[in-house]
């Protein structure tokens, strides 16, 4: 409508020009040239346009006219009620209920959503529903507003909660009668897991109690009419899926199959293939070549035989890590043994690129890559789980994967219900017996076809090292390591307890002593038990390496020489160059190694070394023999032995002086270094750690 302070532009051509600005007066009237006042209070603005065209046609003929408003004039509305934010607000004259709706903020949490009311006068202009607005975009009921107005919102009306299976779960405003089914529309209809045989309301009667009532959502349970104050619930169908069985664990694709009936682990699992994960074909997609051909050339000639460069170490038949050497111990050929993860016998599905040998700097990085992809299948245990529709309990039903599937007709391929899960699991997941375990080890070192094998049931350090080919002709098999991770994590442990006992009773003793010495003796105890400290300190730093002594002979050379040991998973056997030199180590003046020489004794090395310092304990002068064991003076002291000075050194053996220092009772049980050394198998590399 158009009223009092609306500025209109008014635009005229043909029989009369006319381009004017114009603002509607107090009266409801506007003042044209050449025309005079015309009264527009009170016409719509749709209207407008021709209005103003028959009012100047009555002086003008042959002419078009073009009307826009300009600036509007501003009117004042009222908001009242429970109103989120209620005043006086002004608004633009074109405004309407709904645009001072949300400029007020709309209703508080306490005011009605229902029943809007637009007042002017004494009567009631409109009553709007705010649930048709927002939830359906029904605008019809909203008006416009004029100066004066009232918007009045009430309390809120009659309430229910809508919860459960529907797609707005909330507490909802009630507008006269609603049905079950109004409500569930308001509330966006009922969700996609919505059960139809179930919902339930719980009620106030008649302010003295409540009561529930359960009815299936039908035709009659959704015309069922709502009250103030109603609980609804409806309530999801059933999460059992009951015609499928669910396979899970180490396997290509776990999840849910079909049953049907007299479904057997067999149909479950028809092959072999269906057992391999995805992990391992990513894993294996995702390896990519790292070596260049010049690599694999330069690596190639540095292991050729110095005495026939013709002719290579590593042999025609001995490509690195990926072809056994031919040689086996039973004569026949075991190809593919070593880097078939998921395989027990030889098998042409994953063939190698076995032309040239693998770099040294590789032989790491595959093991812990082997290792890693090698969570082998448990053939020998799976597993059923199954309800028991009498008491609920869960049924344990084991089975033999490898036989179920090699053999259908077999016990073990056994009969699947409906609900069942299928769990196949992994050597990681269940340990096997050692005879089943999958185990790899890796040889390197001296050896013709150094690399990760894999070790069958039965076989010993001896057979591995003669699948790889035997030993190089350079070869120093006494100083051969063979390390192991049970070993060194036991070895750490023990370190570490023995660290925490000695610690235990320095701190015991110390306490005991109290203050009944003199101040000569506090000043000795507190050296010695700084020296202690010092020496338990840098004994905790001390990493074992898992090493086992194999205790060779110094001349032992050739494959049958190595010691016939069974191996672990993870186990490292490396056999060095047959070494020319001897450490000299601790308290000398010139710790270094020097040119092995035969026939020279322990004094002999000593004093090229510049012999002992002033610190030296050589009381307590000990061997480290290259094979791993300890010889120290103590054992060669008898009547009848001529003593530790004139024991044959051996190329690379380490001759350790230890430092001497007060170690009080607390280190007497290992004051000797060399007890530390032969107990966990230590080198030379842990001399300077400790000293």
């Amino acid at each position: 409508m158009v009223g009092p302070g609306d500025e209109l532009l008014i635009r005229a051509w043909g029989k009369i020009d006319l381009d004017a600005k114009v603002v509607v007066d107090r009266n409801g009237q506007i003042d044209l040239p050449a025309v005079g006042p015309i009264n527009v209070a009170g016409v719509r603005f749709d209207q407008l346009n021709s209005y103003i065209h028959s009012a100047v046609g009555r002086f003008f003929k042959d002419f078009d006219l073009n009307v826009n408003i300009g600036q509007l004039r501003s009117i004042q509305v009222y908001v009242l009620g429970y109103a989120r934010r209620p005043g006086t607000y002004t608004v633009s004259s074109l405004s309407t209920l709904v645009d001072a709706l949300f400029a007020s903020g709309g209703p508080a949490s306490n005011g009605s959503l229902r029943h809007v009311q637009l007042k002017r006068g004494e009567g009631v202009v409109t009553d709007l529903d705010v649930y048709d607005l927002v939830l359906k975009g029904d605008k019809s009921r909203d008006a416009a507003l004029r100066p004066g107005d009232v918007i009045y919102i009430p309390h809120v009306g009659p309430m229910l909660a809508l919860a459960g299976s529907v797609n707005t779960p909330a507490i909802y405003e009630l507008r006269g009668a609603t049905t079950l089914a109004e409500a569930v529309e308001s509330a966006g209809g009922l969700s996609s897991v919505a059960g139809g045989t179930r919902a339930s309301l719980e009620r106030i009667d008649n302010r003295s109690g409540r009561y529930f009532d359960e009815f299936p959502l039908d035709t009659e349970g959704l015309h069922r009419l709502l009250q103030d104050g109603d609980i609804v619930r409806i309530f999801p169908v059933s999460s059992r899926i009951t015609n499928a069985v669910m396979l899970r664990g180490n396997v290509s694709q776990p999840g849910r199959y079909l049953w049907h009936q007299g479904m057997r682990i067999s149909t479950l699992i028809p092959t072999r293939e269906a057992l391999i994960t995805r992990d391992y074909w990513n894993t294996q997609n995702s390896i990519a070549p790292t070596v260049r051909e010049d690599e694999f050339s330069i690596h190639y000639r540095q292991r050729q035989d110095p005495e026939n460069p013709d002719e290579s170490l590593a042999g025609p038949s001995s490509s690195g890590l990926f072809e056994d050497s031919g040689g086996a111990a039973d004569g026949g050929s075991d190809v593919d043994r070593r880097l078939h993860p998921g395989q027990s016998e030889p098998s042409k599905k994953f063939p190698m690129d076995n032309s040239q040998p693998v770099p040294r700097g590789a032989e790491k990085d595959f093991r812990a890559d082997v290792r890693r992809r090698s969570s082998e299948i448990n053939w020998n245990y799976a597993v059923i789980e199954r309800m028991d529709r009498n008491d609920l309990t869960t049924q344990l039903i084991p089975f033999n994967l490898g036989a179920a599937i090699q053999t259908p007709s077999s016990p073990d391929d056994k009969q699947i219900l409906a609900g069942d899960v299928v769990t196949i699991f992994s050597q990681r997941d269940v340990p096997v017996s050692a005879e089943d375990r999958a185990r790899f080890v890796q040889v390197e070192g001296e050896i013709k076809a150094p690399g990760v094998y894999r070790v069958a049931a039965g076989e010993t350090l001896r057979d591995v090292v003669r699948r790889a080919g035997g030993l190089s002709s350079h070869a120093y098999l006494y100083a051969a390591e063979l390390d192991r991770d049970s070993t060194r994590k036991e070895q750490q442990r023990q370190i570490a307890q023995m660290v925490e006992r000695m610690q235990r009773d320095m701190s015991s003793r110390y306490n005991s002593a109290g203050s009944s010495i003199n101040a000569e003796d506090r000043a000795d105890q507190r050296l010695q038990i700084q020296q202690q400290q010092t020496f338990l300190d840098k004994l905790a730093l001390v990493q074992p390496t898992g090493r086992i002594v194999l205790e060779m002979k110094p001349g032992s050379a050739g494959a049958d020489a190595v010691p016939d040991l069974p191996l672990e998973d993870g186990d490292r056997f490396s056999v060095p160059l047959k070494l020319d030199t001897v450490q000299v180590l601790g308290a000398v003046y010139n710790e270094n190694a020097f040119r092995y020489r035969p026939g020279k004794r322990l004094s002999n090395y000593l004093n090229i070394a510049g012999g002992p310092t002033r610190e030296a304990d050589s009381r307590r002068i000990f061997i480290l023999r290259a094979d791993g064991t300890v010889v120290s003076r103590q054992q060669h002291t008898g009547l009848f032995s001529s003593g530790l000075d004139s024991m044959d050194i051996l190329p690379g053996d380490a001759i350790v002086v230890p430092t001497q220092f007060k170690t009080g009772s607390v280190l007497r049980g290992i004051r000797d270094w060399s007890q530390v050394f032969a107990q966990f198998a230590l080198g030379a590399a842990a001399v300077n750690v400790i000293r």
